[in-house]
């Protein structure tokens, strides 16, 4: 990252803890959270409420992000969720959602994908259409609220990341599926 490491404080610690327990290194986006442990706990705390009783399921949430982050351009949210979502999808959707390719997604989560990108792409040009293309998939207009808030926060997120300079982690090399790390060809590259 651009930043310099900041001076540990405790905060900080119970961060690169929490990613030792999982995913079982210190990632580089806690590295430049560590600024302010508050904030992204408070930033996590904030997407488990915007979807609390809305009935997304953890696949749904991760096309999300697969589809956020891809549109972006964004390579450490794309190689990171890549390898969260493998547990609940083969490796070819994956890689398939990070492409653009919605082949092995059903109706529902296709449509979640494109509106996704469409948020994403130019939040300015999404229609009346593009909405009603989610209520026939069986989005209710309370979960299509839902998902827009989700998209946006996210996007927050992973644009301080990318303009801070974080990088995809080194272990994902060896955690991600071959066709799952070949289908991020845009960002930064995974650390060495």
């Amino acid at each position: 990252m651009f930043l310099h490491e900041p001076t540990p404080t405790p905060e900080a610690k119970a961060l690169f803890d929490g990613d030792l327990d999982s995913p079982g290194f210190v990632m580089n986006v806690s590295r430049l959270w560590a600024y302010q442990p508050a904030t992204i706990e408070g930033l996590f705390a904030l997407l488990g409420k915007v979807i609390e009783g809305q009935d997304l399921s953890f696949r749904e949430r991760g096309i999300m992000v697969l589809a956020c982050a891809s549109t972006l351009g964004d390579s450490a949210c794309s190689v990171a969720w890549g390898h969260k979502i493998s547990g609940v999808a083969d490796a070819d959707t994956v890689a398939g959602v990070l492409r653009g390719d919605d082949a092995g997604l059903s109706d529902r989560e296709r449509a979640l994908a494109n509106w996704t990108r469409a948020v994403v792409r130019d939040p300015n040009k999404t229609a009346a259409e593009d909405v009603e293309a989610m209520r026939e998939a069986g989005w209710t207009d309370e979960q299509i609220f839902t998902v827009t808030v989700f998209v946006g926060i996210r996007l927050a997120f992973a644009t301080i990341n990318d303009a801070l300079g974080v990088t995809p982690d080194a272990p994902y090399r060896t955690l991600l599926p071959p066709v799952v790390l070949d289908a991020v060809t845009y960002g930064r590259p995974v650390d060495d």
